[in-house]
């Protein structure tokens, strides 16, 4: 990934390519306090409105663009995902974790804090999706379903989608205890999603390659994995897991170029 020094910081995935534009924001550059600072951009962790919203307009001011183009959605740890236009500008799409678009007016947003964004572009239809996936959504397949509903409603080839895995919490510190192991074991069999066993029935899970793993399975080969552990980078991004709940949410945007 590519850093930028902002104001605010941020990142960018070198091979998603030209016509869209995207940024995965950090914790840093905002004005929350104490336990959110400062980047917090979500309304769901009981800080000062004022804040969040002072937050979200500097990390938009990054993308050009103003609040009626957001859309936002409720994010559920699922792998139901919506397609929008202009038409949901503003707005938040219930119960949803994956968003696809290909109007130039609109830019998709999510927030994390350990759970794997999944940014997908396809440059020569022009749709962006973007996708949360915690450990339920991967083990749905909702990177999976957000790049077939691509395929599906526009008509974009997996050869020609590019895939952006961005920063969560990483296989050397996501441990599971033997029920999330079992949903695991029965989804993935050969990728090497599970690492060797930590104790009695435990084990630790690489979010990356399960998403990774399934972005393939569906045909898509172009993608880059940040491998920025977010609970390792706790003075970087915000980690429900390392900040014991107690934590923020950090924000990716995905749009296309106007």
């Amino acid at each position: 990934m590519i850093w930028h020094q902002g104001p605010p910081p941020y990142l960018t995935f070198a091979r998603l390519g030209q016509g869209q534009r995207h940024a995965v924001f950090t914790r840093l550059g905002g004005v929350s306090q104490g336990h959110l600072a400062s980047l917090n951009q979500s309304l769901m962790v009981a800080d000062d409105p004022t804040h969040v919203h002072e937050n979200q307009r500097r990390a938009q001011a990054v993308l050009h663009c103003v609040p009626e183009q957001v859309v936002n959605c409720q994010q559920v740890h699922g792998n139901h995902v919506a397609v929008v236009t202009a038409a949901d500008g503003g707005g938040v799409v219930p119960a949803t974790d994956g968003l696809v678009t290909a109007d130039p007016d609109v830019v998709l947003t999510m927030r994390y804090a350990d759970c794997v964004p999944v940014l997908l572009y396809c440059a020569t239809r022009g749709v962006v999706g973007l996708a949360h996936a915690g450990w339920r959504g991967t083990v749905q397949g909702v990177a999976a379903q957000t790049a077939l509903v691509m395929m599906e409603a526009f008509d974009c080839l997996p050869h020609e989608i590019s895939a952006g895995i961005g920063p969560s919490i990483g296989p050397c510190c996501y441990e599971v205890g033997p029920q999330v192991v079992v949903a695991f074991a029965t989804t993935f069999r050969d990728e090497g999603v599970i690492g060797a066993p930590t104790r009695h029935g435990h084990a630790r899970i690489d979010l990356w390659q399960a998403n990774a793993a399934q972005l393939r399975a569906v045909g898509v080969r172009s993608i880059e994995v940040s491998r920025y552990c977010t609970y390792c980078h706790r003075d970087t991004f915000f980690s429900h897991r390392g900040d014991c709940g107690r934590t923020g949410r950090f924000a990716v945007y995905l749009g296309l170029l106007p």
